[in-house]
This record gives C-alpha cells, structure tokens and sequence, in this order.
C-alpha cells in the first residue's frame, strides 16, 4: 500500500472514530444521563468527542455512569491509536526518504514520482551533455550511476542522480523504467554495457532503449544480442558529418 492510500485509510478511521465518538456522546448524554451535564446539542457532543480524544480533559463535562466511562475509555483508545499509527507510518516514510536521499538511494516517494520519465544510465559523455539539455528544457528525467563523485557532482547541478548497480535487477526496478518514455545507456565498460542491455529489456520489455556505442565492433556486438534495442554510434555520426563537410568544400 503506497503512502497515499495510507493516508486515505486514516482519514477514513480519524472520521469513523470521531463520528462513533460524537454519536455515543449525544446519545448517552441526552437519553441516559451518563455525564455530570446534559448533552442537547450536536455542538457540545463534537466538543466533548474533541476534548476527550485529544486528551486535554478540562473536567467542565464528565463521565458519571459506568456505560459512559467505559464509551470514554474506549474513545480515548481508538483516537490514539489511529493518530499514533498514522503519524509512525508518515512519518517513517519521511525519514527514510531523507536517509535514502543522503546515501544515494532511491526513495519510495522519490518512486511515486516517476511515469513518463527519462533514464540516463552512466555517465560518460553523450549523458553528460544530454542530462544538461534535458535540464534546460525542464524535462522530466534521472540520471543512475555507480560513482559516487559523479553522483555528487550531479546533484550539486542541480539533477536528480542515484547510486545504483545496474546490472542488479532488483535495484533497478525501483526506477519504474517499465513507465519511462525511454532509457538512455552511456558506459565505458563494454562488457558491463551488454549485461545491464539484458537486465533492463528484462524489466522493461516495451521501453524504448537506446545504448551508446563506442565503435564499430561494440555495435557489432549490440545488434547481434538480438534484444531490439536501438543504437547511436556518436563517432560514426560525426565522422559521416565531417566526410560530407569536406566534400562539399
């Protein structure tokens, strides 16, 4: 259950408690005589129901009869108990989200966030550059790396950058990347390049993933894996621009 439908559970409880608290009041206080005072109105059953569950006691009503003290008790209870547990689960959450923020780690609230998203995964050059793009068009996108000096680096420019292992499956489907608009892979290390292309089409069989290529053989290599994913070679890119450049000098 995510914090949202958490929160929702206890407003539900919060409102069933105080409306079993402001009826039995009414009712015990204006049929059965069960305080020190009359209860007539609606008014002074929401109060009593407030003042009791919250402890504060002023004294002006109280319990006199047996069926009251035992309502008043089990009113008392029931208000803590739901104030008490939602305030451990939220609050929980938020310090934990603070936790995971310092070391690196995703957070479950950091989690709701992510639909539509874009994922750059490494830091190499191509990410580098594009991370800045998407910054400057305000685009909605993470950046996960291994390092943690690229790491710090990258929040310090402002960007929303995690520490994770990207060839743990596990870890990585905390990202949602089943909901990203696409997944952008930038590595030096080949072998590792190839072996996180397997875990992510694994967890995000319809996401659009494109992997940067540092040569020709690397892209060799990425095309027969067979996987359909898509392919930039920055060099050859550049190298086919600067060929037609020339000629037409």
């Amino acid at each position: 259950m995510n914090l949202s439908m958490k929160v929702a559970a206890y407003i539900v409880a919060a409102i069933v408690v105080i409306g079993y608290g402001i009826t039995g009041t009414y009712i015990l206080g204006n049929y059965y005589n069960g305080f020190n005072v009359p209860i007539h109105g609606v008014i002074d059953a929401v109060y009593y129901t407030v003042v009791t569950i919250s402890t504060v006691g002023y004294g002006d009503i109280v319990p006199v009869t047996n069926i009251a003290k035992i309502f008043a008790v089990t009113l008392i209870i029931s208000g803590l108990s739901v104030f008490l547990s939602a305030l451990t689960v939220v609050g929980s959450d938020f310090v934990n989200s603070r936790i995971e923020k310092y070391s690196g780690k995703i957070s479950n609230l950091d989690r709701r966030g992510l639909k539509d998203h874009i994922v750059l995964i490494g830091s190499d050059t191509v990410n580098t550059l594009l991370a800045e793009k998407l910054k400057k068009e305000k685009l909605n996108f993470i950046l996960i790396t291994s390092d943690r000096e690229v790491y710090e680096r990258h929040r310090k420019l402002g960007y929303k950058t995690y520490i994770a292992d990207a060839t743990d499956e596990e870890e990585m489907k905390k990202f949602e990347l089943q909901r990203a608009r696409s997944i952008i892979i930038d590595m030096m290390d080949k072998s590792r390049m190839i072996y996180v292309l397997v875990v992510l089409r694994n967890i995000a069989e319809y996401s659009k993933i494109v992997t940067v290529a540092h040569g020709k053989e690397e892209e060799r290599n990425i095309r027969s894996l067979g996987i359909g994913v898509g392919i930039i070679n920055p060099a050859d890119i550049v190298s086919t621009i600067l060929a037609k450049k020339i000629v037409e000098l």
